[in-house]
C-alpha cells in the first residue's frame, strides 16, 4: 500500500486532515479512494498512521486514526550514490530503483563520455526529486533521499562531505567490491557518510582514470569479471554495501 506524508500540525483529537494538494489529488482523484478505504499516513517523526477515510469534499480528506507504530524501513546506514547522468530512462530507473534501496541522497555528475549536457542536467533536478518522492511511497520509506545539484567527478573526489568514497572502476581497480567491505568493516563505519561512485555507459575517460588514479583515500574496485550496463552498476553495488555494511541496531 502506498503511503503518503503529512505532518502532526494536521492531526487533532485522533483524527488526520490531508489537505495538501498534490495527496489530495493522488488520493482523491488518481486511486479514487471513497469513504472507509484505508489509508496510510507518515508524519516527519516517522510514525505510521493507519486511518478509515471519513470523508472526502472537494479539497479535503478527513481520516480517523485506527493504528499508530513507528516505522522501520529506513536503512541504517548513511549510504549516497553519486552517479555519471545517464539518457532519460535509464536515468529515471536509476534514481527510482536506489530510492527504493533506501540511499540517502544522489549527486549527478556530468562526465566526459556524458551524453547529457550540463543545461539539461540542471533542467531536470525538480523532476527527478519529484521520482525519487514517488518511489519512497511505493517502498515505503519514511525518509526521502535528495537529489543534489550538477557535480564533477573531480568534485566528489575532492568532497570532504562524505567519509568512506568507493569507486566502481574496471581499468584501475585496487580490490574486489567484497574486500574492500570486508576492510571497510574492519577498520569501522558506523555513523560514517559513504559515497559509491558510478561512471556512464562506456565508463571514464583516460583523463578520468588518471584522477581516481591520483585521489587519496578512494577505494577504486571491480564488480566482478562482466561488464556491466551503468543502471545493472548501481544496483549491484548498492546491494552489496547495504548486504554487508547495514547495522541492525
Amino acid at each position: 500500500m502506498p503511503h503518503f506524508f503529512i505532518t502532526t500540525k494536521d492531526i487533532k483529537n485522533n483524527k488526520i486532515t490531508i489537505t495538501d494538494k498534490d495527496n489530495f489529488h493522488h488520493i482523491a482523484k488518481v486511486m479514487r479512494a471513497k469513504k472507509g478505504e484505508t489509508l496510510l499516513l507518515v508524519d516527519e517523526n516517522q510514525t505510521c498512521y493507519q486511518t478509515v477515510i471519513e470523508n472526502i469534499d472537494s479539497k479535503t480528506i478527513t481520516t480517523k486514526v485506527v493504528q499508530t507504530s513507528k516505522s522501520n524501513h529506513i536503512i541504517n546506514l548513511q549510504l549516497y550514490l553519486a552517479q555519471s547522468i545517464l539518457k532519460t530512462d535509464a536515468q529515471n530507473f536509476v534514481i527510482q530503483k536506489a530510492t527504493e534501496l533506501g540511499i540517502k541522497g544522489i549527486i549527478p555528475f556530468v562526465s566526459d563520455n556524458c551524453v547529457i549536457k550540463e543545461a539539461v542536467v540542471d533542467s531536470k533536478i525538480d523532476k527527478w526529486q519529484k521520482i525519487a518522492c514517488e518511489a519512497v511511497k511505493q517502498c515505503e520509506r519514511t525518509d526521502f533521499p535528495t537529489i543534489g545539484k550538477r557535480s564533477t567527478l573531480a568534485d566528489i573526489l575532492n568532497s570532504p562531505d562524505y567519509d568512506i568514497k568507493i569507486a566502481c572502476v574496471e581499468r584501475c581497480t585496487d580490490s574486489s567490491l567484497k574486500s574492500c567491505l570486508q576492510n571497510i568493516k574492519i577498520k569501522g563505519y558506523k555513523d560514517k557518510k559513504i559515497i559509491v561512485i558510478i561512471g556512464p555507459e562506456g565508463g571514464f575517460s583516460a583523463a578520468e582514470i588518471k584522477l581516481l588514479q591520483k585521489a587519496e583515500n578512494i577505494h577504486k574496485i571491480s564488480l566482478g569479471k562482466l561488464i556491466l550496463r551503468a543502471e545493472t552498476a548501481v544496483i549491484t553495488a548498492l546491494s552489496n554495501v547495504i548486504y554487508e555494511l547495514e547495522q541492525d541496531d
